[in-house]
């Protein structure tokens, strides 16, 4: 296995595979404060070129954090197809690149394919290709998941509801749910990132959503995204739950970061089959978001993009409905600005659904990063063209509680109306017969009118 090479009459040498993944990642603020990025571009252009010749058989027998150490390692590892996997072992990673991208290379083949690769080897390919090349092999990989609804199906942009509050307010709740079906959004989920973490909070909140989902025949699915410990016990105590919810990390130090452990989804997972309120099968709701293992300094030395891919390895295993990255949410100490942003969503978008997981993204930025709207309405169009299941939506594009800037509910039809998709289908029949959307889809003239709500409540 060679690990050096010369670029610019300069031979680069690399000390490990882990070496070669973090120089030969994309710029990113966060490799860089971690001292594991390229300290040039020619170094990068090096790194890229001797992972461009490693094999699947290298990346996957040098996890960056050891199987007897790490549950995500063990998951991620134990779930590999072995008669997959002898088929491509051999393969440089460059070979898998042009594999994926390939015309000939169907989506039937992709879904092999996946089976016999972890999570280090995804995020090597993934380093070796532009922001187009994502873009285009991301597309060729939809993954469908059912809740009660069915989400990532071919033509189908979905979109997450965050009607958050700054107080948890139930009435402010309601208003901006009403808001956002108004405008067509929450067909993937209605889901409040909730300010009280406690029983009480989250199982009031979830009362309502319920009530709401029932009162008007809504075809979706619900959520409050407090730590999942806080909502298992309120499904235990009686609290409609469509699916749980958790952040994830990319090593089993970072997850204990977050106070879980696979054994603490295992049991949410089995509560939900026995308690929640959804059909099913899929009743897990994940997010990431690239930077999290660094700010628990639970990275191991590893990079960004492959702590993120070890996040959707961990996750595959449970079967969730949605997962999505935060894109933009952990600040410019990891993803300094908008190309920064950009490259990560795409990038993650691309490795979920390399992984088989049904991947969204909340497009979004915080005050003190580099980036501003446009920027992530751009992400936002980009991921769309990637076939992205979903994207996220807040009033006006401002969320007030937890002060940050994402999609707003207006822009989710202006993006679907750009690229010729629609909500799942149950959905749109719903707002049809709501008369938010004409007989073709179209905005109505009470579209984005929240009295559509308050009149029949």
């Amino acid at each position: 296995m060679r690990l050096k090479s010369l670029v610019g009459g300069k031979v680069y040498s690399f000390g490990s595979i882990k070496e070669v993944l973090g120089r030969a990642n994309e710029l990113k603020s966060g490799d860089m404060m971690a001292g594991i990025a390229a300290r040039s571009d020619a170094e990068r252009i090096a790194a890229k070129d001797v992972l461009s010749e490693m094999l699947v058989s290298d990346i996957r027998n040098a996890p960056v954090v050891p199987y007897e150490e790490d549950e995500v390692t063990r998951l991620n590892q134990d779930g590999v197809d072995a008669r997959v996997y002898e088929k491509i072992r051999g393969w440089t990673i460059s070979d898998l690149r042009e594999y994926i991208l390939s015309e000939k290379t169907s989506e039937e083949d992709i879904k092999v394919l996946r089976r016999g690769l972890t999570s280090e080897v995804i995020a090597a390919v993934c380093k070796l290709m532009s922001n187009l090349d994502l873009i285009y092999a991301a597309k060729k990989m939809p993954v469908q998941a059912t809740c009660n609804t069915t989400c990532g199906g071919t033509g189908i942009l979905s979109t997450r509801l965050q009607p958050n509050h700054t107080l948890d307010g139930i009435e402010g709740i309601r208003a901006s749910t009403y808001d956002g079906l108004s405008y067509g959004c929450g067909d993937v989920l209605i889901g409040l990132n909730p300010v009280n973490d406690s029983v009480a909070g989250t199982s009031e909140v979830l009362k309502l959503f319920d009530e709401i989902k029932n009162t008007f025949e809504i075809p979706t699915q619900i959520c409050v995204l407090a730590h999942i410990t806080t909502q298992i016990e309120a499904v235990k105590r009686g609290a409609p739950c469509d699916m749980i919810f958790q952040s994830i990390a990319g090593s089993e130090k970072g997850n204990s970061a977050f106070g879980f452990s696979a054994e603490t989804v295992r049991e949410a997972l089995a509560l939900l089959r026995e308690k929640g309120t959804a059909k099913g099968p899929n009743v897990l709701y994940f997010e990431t978001g690239q930077g999290s293992e660094l700010s628990s300094n639970a990275h191991f030395g590893a990079d960004q993009v492959t702590m993120e891919a070890r996040c959707y390895g961990f996750a595959k295993p449970f079967d969730p409905f949605m997962v999505n990255t935060v894109v933009g949410f952990i600040g410019p100490e990891f993803l300094y600005n908008s190309k920064q942003v950009i490259r990560a969503g795409l990038e993650d978008h691309f490795m979920a659904k390399l992984t088989g997981i049904p991947m969204g993204c909340d497009c979004c930025y915080t005050n003190h990063m580099d980036a501003d709207q446009n920027d992530i309405e751009n992400l936002a169009v980009l991921l769309a063209a990637a076939g992205v299941n979903y994207i996220l939506s807040v009033p006006s594009g401002d969320d007030v509680m937890l002060n940050y800037q994402t999609n707003s509910y207006h822009d989710i039809m202006a993006v679907r109306k750009i690229l010729g998709y629609h909500p799942i289908k149950e959905y749109e029949d719903w707002l049809k017969k709501m008369g938010i959307v004409d007989q073709y889809g179209a905005p109505t003239a009470r579209f984005g009118d929240a009295t559509i709500f308050t009149e029949r409540r």
